[in-house]
């Protein structure tokens, strides 16, 4: 290399402010930083240069964090963040440009977390691992009241800070949003003294205190039960978790005031709070609505009724559990109107869809098993099965608590214990109405099991769901109902595991490469995903800025052959089950599945993170992608 373009790499390694201050700590030379920049412009998939750095054995993770701390009032926020990889220069460019923008002179923090470019607890735990500050939550424990009242409130809202606790020195530990902003710690010390020692706190639970903080000022202080109208509250909860198309609501009275939360695509998110003093109440005008007894405080009750306001008609399930607290409250939503999705769009890849389709439900017998934890689509996916066997050729009943959809031609039946209807009933009377498939809406217990594959015996299809882990755990746990191997081995045709992603939204989809921490929790590297275009929603009005709008399924798919039937005829171990499953009968993994959907762009590594278990380390994507028919994206 000649020296114009050695001096070239040097300074494009010096742009980065982190490695300006390994070099000014004395931790890394301006030769190993331009090496690095040029290890890091032959990778095919981008990498943070403190990455490289240290991976070459130039630096220790604990000199990159001692650097930072000793030149620590020379960074800003987006610095540090850029320097580390977490932030790319465009989305650092966009978050200034958007910080310029806006009209409430937001902090930078406030601008990532608001656009969606870094989630509010990773950029709690970056902060507090490179700066090396105490993380308080101010949730578990409030604030002191008097302190709070010492600066005014829209300073501490403008510069984001919230005073916490007095130290028995007299020191005050105040927490920031950004402890790097000089400004703001300068303008905390003429409130609280020069012995403010610096916490930091989720940006959320500081405006969070902030905003209740300036509500009570507004208040007096005051509860204020009288104040609110209890029918127009429960209206109003119900109204908005049915516009924002949540699945449930959630009512939970704390020691201080009622919470209540909607599950948004899988995920609870916050909606209001309300005063304590509202609790009872509420709970009183609940269960008037649902038919259950107000004068019952002590013990669990259910309910269930038909919500009709102003043209609009809910289903709801309503659940009361005793708290401490008061009665905590939780809301199902059904929707007995929803479309019925067709096969093609359940969301299984090509290859895998193909197989389920002719292997299990154009099998003339057998049992398919739609396995998953609450919440995971497993009735959505029976549901679409049902509707693709549905023809005029063929007999189906069903047998479910409750029915959740109606399906024209189809003989559903919807079990009521109160009335002596129950599963066990029911399914001693299935057979006698000369069924060609039959549907069970969950295996239970050993009864509900072994009428299962007494039916599929005789020559029926049945489909049906089980609560298990995954689709290896559904035969090891029919095994331990006491269900005879070969029972188990000669009958069961398909276990379809799955669960529900967020999808990315495709209004504000961008390309995005995972970190390290990503990759090592997945257990995969850079070279595994070779060929992946991974995409992150930044946060529109389409998605309330959340980044994800709707969801999509991800499946472990079984369809037992030979050596899997006889592993189980020999109770062989789940890891040997599952080793002869991926060897022999073309399984993939939730966790594989999820990722190759990451990979095309439908979700992100963080939901598969988050949703997917992880029992074994994921083949590479190039394999995935063979084996489930994504040649090309």
């Amino acid at each position: 290399m000649d020296s114009d373009d050695h001096r070239e790499e040097n300074a494009k390694a010096l742009d980065n402010p982190i490695i300006r201050l390994l070099i000014r700590s004395g931790f890394l030379s301006e030769d190993q930083a331009a090496y690095a920049r040029r290890v890091a412009s032959k990778l095919h998939m981008s990498r943070p240069l403190c990455d490289i750095v240290r991976e070459l054995g130039y630096v220790t993770e604990e000199q990159i964090r001692l650097a930072i701390r000793q030149h620590q009032g020379e960074l800003r926020l987006g610095d540090l963040l850029n320097g580390l990889g977490y932030l790319t220069d465009a989305d650092l460019a966009r978050a200034l440009s958007a910080q310029r923008a806006d009209e409430r002179r937001s902090k930078l923090g406030h601008i990532l977390i608001r656009h969606k470019f870094i989630s509010d607890d990773k950029l709690t735990e970056i902060l507090a691992l490179q700066l090396g500050l105490p993380v308080l939550d101010l949730i578990a424990r409030a604030p002191d009241a008097a302190l709070m009242t010492r600066a005014p409130v829209e300073v501490m809202e403008q510069y984001h800070f919230v005073p916490y606790d007095m130290q028995s020195d007299g020191s005050t530990r105040v927490v920031f949003a950004d402890p790097l902003d000089p400004r703001a710690l300068d303008i905390a010390r003429d409130y609280y003294g020069q012995g403010v020692l610096v916490c930091i706190a989720r940006v959320s639970q500081i405006e969070d205190i902030l905003s209740r903080h300036k509500e009570d000022r507004v208040a007096g202080g005051q509860g204020g039960d009288g104040v609110f109208n209890v029918v127009d509250i429960a209206n109003a909860i119900i109204l908005a978790a049915f516009q924002r198309g949540a699945s449930d609501i959630h009512v939970e009275p704390m020691s201080d005031r009622v919470r209540v939360r909607f599950r948004l695509d899988g995920v609870m998110v916050h909606f209001r709070d309300y005063p304590i003093g509202v609790c009872a109440p509420l709970a009183s005008r609940l269960k008037i609505m649902c038919g259950a007894d107000i004068a019952e405080k002590r013990r669990h009750q259910d309910g269930r009724l038909i919500f009709n306001h102003q043209g609009v008609q809910i289903d709801l399930r309503m659940s009361f559990y005793v708290t401490v607290h008061g009665e905590q409250i939780v809301m199902r939503l059904l929707k007995n109107q929803e479309e019925l999705l067709p096969m093609p769009e359940i969301g299984m890849l090509p290859r895998m869809l193909d197989r389920f389709m002719e292997e299990a439900l154009d099998a003339p017998s057998g049992i398919i098993m739609v396995t998953g934890p609450t919440g995971s689509g497993k009735s959505t996916t029976v549901y679409s099965c049902i509707n693709y066997l549905n023809t005029p050729e063929v007999s189906i009943i069903t047998a479910e608590d409750p029915v959740e959809y109606k399906v024209r031609g189809v003989g559903q039946c919807s079990i009521m214990p109160s009335i002596g209807l129950t599963f066990e009933e029911t399914l001693k009377h299935i057979v006698r109405q000369d069924p060609d498939i039959v549907v069970v809406g969950e295996v239970r217990d050993k009864f509900s099991a072994e009428m299962c594959i007494q039916t599929a015996l005789t020559g029926h299809k049945v489909l049906t769901t089980f609560h298990t882990e995954d689709s290896i755990g559904c035969l090891v746990r029919l095994l331990d109902m006491q269900i005879e191997p070969f029972l188990v081995s000669s009958t069961v045709s398909c276990i379809l595991s799955q669960r529900l992603l967020r999808k990315v939204c495709p209004h504000c989809a961008m390309p995005y490469q995972p970190d390290l921490n990503q990759l090592r929790r997945l257990g995969c590297t850079y070279g595994d995903l070779v060929g992946a275009e991974f995409r992150k929603g930044r946060g529109c009005a389409h998605c309330r800025h959340t980044g994800y709008k709707g969801r999509v399924a991800a499946f472990e798919m079984l369809i037992p052959e030979v050596h899997v039937r006889d592993a189980v005829l020999a109770r062989k171990t789940t890891h040997e089950l599952r080793e002869l499953s991926l060897d022999n009968a073309g399984l993939v993994s939730l966790l594989e599945d999820g990722i190759v959907k990451a990979a095309i762009g439908w979700t992100t590594l963080d939901e598969v993170l988050r949703t997917l278990p992880r029992v074994r380390k994921p083949r590479p994507l190039a394999e995935l992608r063979r084996i489930l028919g994504v040649e090309h994206v």
